[in-house]
Formats: C-alpha cells, sequence, structure tokens
C-alpha cells in the first residue's frame, strides 16, 4: 500500500503542475478512449487558447449558466447545496450544484462515476486546485478541458463544431448557446436547441452582462 504522505505529495504536485502547464488529456478523455468502441474520442487536447482569446461573451455566458458565484466561493457553493438538498427532500427532482471548480477537479484527475468515494476524492482536489491557481486559471482550464458534445473538448473545438468559427469570435448569442447546453452536452445542441434549450439559452442573456470578465 502506498504510504498516505506519499499520495499527498504526489496529488499536491499534479495539482501545482496544471497552474504553469497546460496538461496534454485529462482523466476524462483517457476513461472515455478506452471504453468508446468508435474511435471518436479525443485523447489529447488538440486545441488550448489562454483567457485571452477567448471571447469575452463565452467566459462570461459559462459563467452565467454554470456558477454565478465562482468568484464568491472556494470551490463550494454552499447556496446551491442547501437548494440541492432542499429540492431533494422534496422530491422535486436533482439540481446540479457542481462549481466549475469541481467540475475540473472530476475532469483532470477523476474516472467516470458516482461513488461516495469519487466524491470525497473530487472534494479533495477542488480544494487543492482553489488552494494552488487563481480564478483565472480556474476558468481557463475549464473552458479548455469541458466537454461540449461527441468528440468536443474545449472551447474552440466546439466553436469549430457548431458555428464554423474560433472562440476568440464568438457572439453573445452563440455563447449563450454554448453555454445553455453545458449540462448534458451529448443530449442538447446549441445549432438545434430544445424548448428547455431556448429557455436556458434566454436566461443566460439575461445574466450574461452582470458576470465579471475574468
Amino acid at each position: 500500500m502506498v504510504p498516505v504522505g506519499v499520495i499527498l505529495v504526489i496529488t499536491n504536485l499534479q495539482v501545482l503542475a496544471v497552474r504553469f502547464f497546460n496538461p496534454p488529456s485529462t482523466s476524462y478523455m483517457i476513461w472515455k478512449a478506452i471504453r468508446s468502441r468508435a474511435d471518436i474520442a479525443p485523447k489529447k487536447l488538440r486545441y488550448w487558447r489562454s483567457l485571452e482569446e477567448i471571447s469575452p461573451y463565452l467566459r462570461k455566458a459559462v459563467l452565467a449558466g454554470e456558477d454565478q458565484r465562482f468568484l464568491s466561493h472556494h470551490g463550494f457553493d454552499i447556496i446551491e447545496l442547501e437548494g440541492a438538498i432542499k429540492d431533494l427532500a422534496r422530491k422535486k427532482g436533482k439540481r446540479g450544484a457542481s462549481t466549475i471548480t469541481m467540475q475540473v477537479a472530476r475532469t483532470l484527475y477523476l474516472w467516470p462515476g458516482r461513488s461516495w468515494l469519487r466524491k470525497a476524492i473530487e472534494a479533495y482536489y477542488t480544494v487543492l486546485i482553489e488552494l494552488y491557481w487563481p480564478k483565472e486559471r480556474i476558468l481557463e482550464v475549464y473552458l479548455n478541458t469541458v466537454d461540449w458534445g461527441t468528440g468536443v473538448i474545449g472551447a474552440e473545438a466546439a466553436a469549430r463544431r457548431y458555428f464554423s468559427t474560433t472562440c476568440s469570435k464568438i457572439t453573445k448569442g452563440q455563447a449563450a448557446a454554448m453555454a445553455a447546453i453545458l449540462p448534458s452536452p451529448h443530449k442538447w445542441s446549441p445549432v438545434r436547441p430544445n424548448g428547455y434549450v431556448k429557455r436556458r439559452k434566454m436566461r443566460i442573456l439575461r445574466d450574461i452582462d452582470k458576470m465579471p470578465l475574468l
């Protein structure tokens, strides 16, 4: 068995390294590639764009749609967690309470699944990411590693796939449409939105100007 001290050192170095160096791939991508029967799952990050190279509209739209209290929390949005617990108790269905930092933690370092062990490790990595990275770096890594549909990883790949443009030239409406599908990118489309995605897009458009620009 690997000593706990060694595990702590390795995981801290893992997270600290990504503050300064862009990861060539993610744990999520590797698992998807292994489990995919067709050769459509990307195995490495094809594009990487700095935060300044990504449209301000897209940066703000993602915050509006995924994590409006991103700058004020330290990895865990207590307000959303409380709301999710209340909804569960009232049998109103599941509400997503994952912050952008939590999503980065599981995308970069963890395996797919919903076990309590994975949630505990996700929380551990979330703390480390918030400890070592500035918020700008967290958002940059998120935008470059988030799953935006089958075979589509990151903002640049998504901009090219859905709108035949680059992520630096995404418009406000396109940004809202892209952010609207993030809860379920393999089910929904920003170019062929269903009613729910249209409503999410409109809400994001209403909130987008309230978001800070990182």
